[in-house]
């Protein structure tokens, strides 16, 4: 187990941050861009994927969402603890090489799940750029500007989801142009050649990322932190805690009780997610959505036997938990946005993929950039006179983009649309630089690959997977999917009360984190 070590060098949170940091950021925000760009192009090709693979829109909602979400969550976990105790900048390589290949393998799918397993093998890869980019730039940056630096990473988000809109939906309009049904190279259709452009140059940025330098774990912040001598062992550890049936292993191993709740656990969420799918007739969405589930209660009750200290700080912690959660609500609908917007452009207005993409990619691009970028500046400088400040900006994700986003999905006019897309944008992404501060503030160094990976099971698990198959499934009901869009602006009551919370909470538990930390075993 790492340490808190007893002599630590001295605190950098008033040091600048180096050029080579900021080298290091900016080639991040590259990997980022091509993160997004891999994992969004899929929405500029949703009407071509229906018609071709014969899906409907709560399909897409699955294909988009829940095969690459809950994989993205479950694996985050296991590689955070990777992440947290081996060589972050190799993990990042490697994981960058796989998810490019498995978006390189979509564009040869012929059929739903094989374009769903080509997925879930996105999402896989993907889940190593999240705790690794995190814990570096956090290594990198010391505290007093360290929002900024992750607003910057994340607005490769946005750059990479507007930039996928556009090359996506010019590379499918072009092809389906130069080539008749049958007639193309490999018998490609247009989407499956949109595939190949984006996967492909993932490989020779991974050469890249190899040559970035490994920081000293700790540094920014002035705790020396030593790692476990055996990563891949605790690597292998903590996956048999996540995936199952192994779960039920470690479960035994760990003692009779445990394993008795384990099971008993299993049982309620196996049977809600069956109830689910009776329910709704959606067995792949709650079948992923109930494995996710379990998983995360195994590892969980896992942690809090092995890692006590990361246990206490990271699900003990109501402050950390309703950041995460008052932030997964937020994703629940900017990713319902993302994945249906081009689609209702195009559907509600009968204009080109290649205009929406770009206007919509143009617009999501700008005002992501613009408010994640200004919103991480805001937090770090709220921050300074009021312990809760980046608390507030979070505030502000949540509830400044209701009123364009109620306008842009009831308007008749496609220009308002476009118009209203960047500051709607704009004001949701301006919340993520600021959580992500605020949970990897909330503990210690060595936990902050964890941490990350626990935040992202809120954005992934619960927004991700959850906000695109509702807006999917009441547009399939209802046969509208502005209405469809509009239905996930049910979460905002419960974002808002944990972000309340969170304001009164989270300035004592950063505070009190070391005392909190050597309270719950934490050596040092």
């Amino acid at each position: 187990m790492a340490q808190i070590a007893a002599e630590t060098t001295a605190p950098a949170s008033e040091d600048k941050a180096s050029p080579y940091a900021w080298y290091v950021l900016s080639l991040l925000v590259v990997v980022y861009i091509l993160n997004f760009i891999d994992r969004q192009v899929l929405t500029i090709l949703s009407e071509d994927l229906k018609r071709d693979l014969n899906i409907t829109d709560s399909d897409f909602g699955f294909l988009y969402g829940t095969a690459f979400g809950v994989f993205y969550s479950l694996f985050g976990i296991p590689l955070g603890k990777l992440a947290d105790s081996w060589h972050r900048v190799r993990l990042l390589t490697t994981g960058l090489a796989v998810w490019s290949v498995m978006t390189t393998l979509s564009g040869f799918s012929k059929n739903f799940v094989q374009l769903s397993a080509a997925r879930v093998g996105v999402g896989v890869g993907e889940a190593t750029a999240g705790p690794c980019a995190y814990s570096l730039i956090s290594d990198y940056f010391p505290q007093r500007n360290r929002a900024t630096a992750l607003a910057i990473y994340s607005a490769g988000l946005y750059l990479g989801g507007g930039l996928s809109l556009f090359i996506g939906g010019a590379i499918v309009e072009n092809w389906n142009a130069a080539y008749a049904p049958g007639t193309a190279p490999m018998g490609l259709a247009g989407w499956q050649a949109a595939f190949l452009a984006v996967g492909i140059p993932g490989l020779l940025l991974a050469a890249w990322v190899a040559t970035l330098r490994e920081p000293l774990r700790g540094q920014a912040d002035g705790i020396a932190t030593t790692t476990s001598p055996t990563p891949f062992r605790d690597f292998v550890n903590e996956l048999l805690t996540v995936i199952p049936p192994f779960t039920f292993i470690g479960a035994f191993l760990r003692g009779g009780k445990a394993f008795a709740i384990n099971l008993v656990a299993a049982l309620f969420i196996g049977g809600s997610a069956f109830a689910m799918m009776r329910f709704t007739g959606d067995t792949l969405q709650w079948g992923a959505i109930g494995i996710g589930v379990y998983a995360v209660f195994s590892w969980a009750s896992a942690l809090r036997e092995r890692d006590y200290p990361a246990f206490h700080l990271i699900w003990g912690t109501p402050a950390f938990l309703c950041v995460a959660i008052g932030y997964g609500l937020i994703s629940f609908q900017a990713y319902a946005v993302s994945a249906f917007a081009p689609a209702y452009v195009i559907r509600t207005f009968g204009v080109p993929a290649s205009e929406a993409g770009f206007l919509i990619g143009g617009t999501g691009a700008a005002g992501g950039a613009i408010g994640v970028i200004a919103g991480g500046w805001l937090a770090d400088r709220l921050r300074r006179s009021n312990p809760a400040g980046r608390v507030l900006v979070v505030l502000l994700g949540l509830l400044g983009p209701i009123l364009p986003f109620v306008i842009s999905f009831t308007t008749d006019s496609v220009w308002l649309f476009y118009v209203l897309h960047l500051p709607m944008t704009a004001l949701a992404s301006a919340a993520l630089g600021a959580a992500a501060a605020c949970v990897v503030g909330l503990v210690l160094p060595r936990m902050r690959g964890m941490a990350t990976a626990t935040f992202f099971i809120a954005t992934t698990l619960v927004g991700l997977s959850l906000g695109p198959y509702l807006a999917g499934k009441v547009s399939h009901l209802s046969g509208d999917l502005g209405t469809g869009l509009l239905s996930v602006l049910a979460v905002v009551p419960i974002s808002l009360t944990c972000l309340l919370y969170a304001y009164r909470a989270v300035p004592r538990a950063e505070a009190t984190l070391l005392e909190r930390a050597r309270a719950a075993g934490e050596p040092g």
